[in-house]
Formats: C-alpha cells, structure tokens, sequence
C-alpha cells in the first residue's frame, strides 16, 4: 500500500454505483479496497476481494482481508440484490436473499470494521435508495431492505459517535445502472426499456437520470471528514427532485 492514502471498503465494487465509488475514491487519491461476487483487478490502487455479501463466512473472510491490509479510514455498504416480484410471490428465499445482501452484509462489514474505523475516527456511508421513503408495486422485499438500511444508519451512527465515527446514508432515486434497466425491461412500452428511461427522465423534476458517478460523488462527500465533518445519523436523498412532488399533482 502506498504510505500516506486513506482507505474505504467500497461493497459491490465490480458495476453500477459500486465501481463508480471505486473510481471516484481513486480520482480523489484513496486506497480502495473492493468487496465483490466478480472481483477486478485493472485498476491501481485497488484491492480487489472475492465476497459475496449474503454469505457470512464470506463477509468475514474478506473484511478479515481488507484489514490486514492497513487502516480503514471509511466503509461504504452499496452491494444490493433486488427481487422484481409483488409481495404474494416472492418466495421465502429470495425475501432472505435481498435482506442478507443489503441488510445483513452491510450490518457484518459495519460490525467486523467498527474498531479500525474507530482507530481512523472514519465513516460510514450506507447506499439505501429512495424506495425506502416512497416506493413501487413489486418491490416489496427490495424496499423493505432499504428502509432497514436506513434504520440500521441511525442506529449505527448513535452507537459509534463515542468513538468519532460518523455514519449515514445516501438514498439514490433512478441512477442508469444494470439494475435500472433490467427494472425497466419489466415495464411493457412500445419502445421497451429506453422508452421507460424516457419517460422516467420526464417524470423527474430535473429531467434527468442521474449517472452512477453523480451519485458517487456525493458518496465521496458522506464519506470525507473534510468535507462533512459534522454530518452523522443523516439520509441523504439524491433523486432529482423526485420526492418532493405530490403524488396526487
């Protein structure tokens, strides 16, 4: 590791926001060290991990490894698995699947990194999504995981302000990631999924589908004491102004 570069844990570091964190963090001089299913290893200064988030030993095998590696300055929870599913079919395995993914993995990384995150008197960003707030039909077990995320931040940040280290999430509206798209295939439209895309840009007050890097960056902000050193126990909604509009307008 080269001396004097902060390091975050960056989960599902291998697409969408996940890899965007990872270059972000890069762009702004970190170390990274990414915990992924499908781990990579083009980039410099990145230490890549195999790790599946839903499967404890794991989770544990590859914190174990990010900390032997040196200091841990910040911790951001992004992995997800999302079930297009209404709530009457979704089974009782992919229900424990979404929630070890994004509720259990983000609370063992959280729990296995705390005392290093301590020592650096760093952070913690959780990626949660607005569907924790406001949400859509088929969805209920992807939403549900967020909302716990988000209670989880709370908590979290509560138990770890003793020891300097702040914790908070980012709850991102429509980001244009393989998740994204995959959703919006569901949705039947005559032009298929850029048709929805379409629709779902004019649907946002800003009138735009933010990009995994606009999300990135505001990840990299939570996740600086520089930059939000005063900021603890906070949601964060980066969603183009989505949820500030009635539902009934």
């Amino acid at each position: 590791m080269t001396s004097g570069r902060r390091r975050v844990v960056v989960t599902g570091a291998a697409a969408g926001i996940g890899r965007a964190c990872v270059e972000t963090f890069l762009e702004d001089g970190w170390q990274v060290v990414g915990l992924d299913r499908n781990p990579s290893t083009e980039l410099e200064h990145l230490t890549s991990v195999a790790c599946d988030l839903a499967d404890t030993t794991s989770v544990a095998a590859a914190c174990a490894e990010a900390l032997a590696g040196g200091a841990v300055h910040a911790l951001v929870n992004n992995a997800a698995l999302q079930v297009n599913k209404a709530l009457v079919d979704t089974t009782d395995d992919e229900w424990a699947a979404v929630m070890n993914t994004n509720v259990r993995g983000a609370f063992e990384c959280t729990r296995a990194l705390a005392p290093a995150l301590a020592s650096a008197r760093g952070a913690i960003v959780n990626i949660a999504s607005v569907h924790a707030v406001a949400t859509s039909r088929n969805v209920a077990a992807y939403a549900a995981s967020k909302g716990a995320l988000v209670a989880l931040t709370r908590a979290a940040a509560l138990e770890l302000a003793d020891d300097g280290v702040r914790c908070n999430a980012l709850l991102p509206g429509a980001v244009d990631t393989p998740m994204l798209r995959d959703g919006l295939t569901r949705r039947p439209h005559p032009e298929g999924a850029e048709g929805n895309l379409a629709e779902l840009r004019d649907r946002t007050p800003l009138r735009t589908v933010a990009s995994p890097h606009e999300i990135a960056r505001s990840v990299l902000f939570l996740a600086d004491g520089e930059r939000s050193p005063y900021i603890t126990g906070q949601t964060l909604i980066a969603d183009g102004g989505a949820t500030a509009r009635l539902s009934t307008e």
